[in-house]
């Protein structure tokens, strides 16, 4: 869970110890806007039964949201989507064999009746797995789109102090 944190409403979840260097770019963002979360280390192929158990128990314990990070085969998302009603968030980890684009496609194409909401490969897409986390929760939890939306006003204000690309 995040440090000094209430319930978390977020699980992030990923396939191995080095998906974490991706996807602490989720949690930065899930910082950054105030949400609860927690974190584990769990494989679809190699743990199996501990996925299951996480998964179909997520929604009692009360969280709202998983966010699933994955490389290679990348079924980690999609066998969570399969347990829960939960939104899943899918990230495609960037390997090193097809650059991630293993892991994309084994994220993207799930079958029609079980979705999973797959965002870019890599860190750009576990930073934007927290942000829309974020805008999913906040269509319950107005102090979370509250801090959305500071969180978007400052990245405009940044940007337009830095309209000059030569200073």
């Amino acid at each position: 869970m995040s440090p000094g944190a209430e319930k978390p409403l977020v699980g992030i979840i990923m396939g191995s110890r080095s998906d974490w260097e991706t996807m602490t770019n989720a949690a930065k963002a899930l910082d950054a806007l105030g949400i609860p979360y927690e974190v584990k280390v769990m494989s679809a192929h190699r743990t199996p039964a501990l996925v299951d158990e996480y998964v179909s128990g997520a929604e009692a314990r009360g969280l709202e949201i998983i966010i699933a990070g994955a490389g290679g085969a990348a079924h980690l998302a999609g066998v969570s989507a399969a347990r829960t009603l939960l939104p899943v968030l899918g990230v495609p980890i960037q390997s090193k064999a097809l650059n991630g684009m293993d892991s994309l496609l084994s994220t993207v194409q799930m079958p029609a009746g079980i979705p999973v909401g797959t965002l870019a490969i890599g860190n750009a897409g576990a930073t934007n797995a927290g942000l829309l986390a974020g805008a999913i929760l906040g269509n319950k939890h107005p102090h979370i789109r509250a801090a959305l939306r500071k969180y978007r006003d400052a990245q405009t204000q940044t940007l337009l102090g830095q309209t000059d690309p030569r200073t």
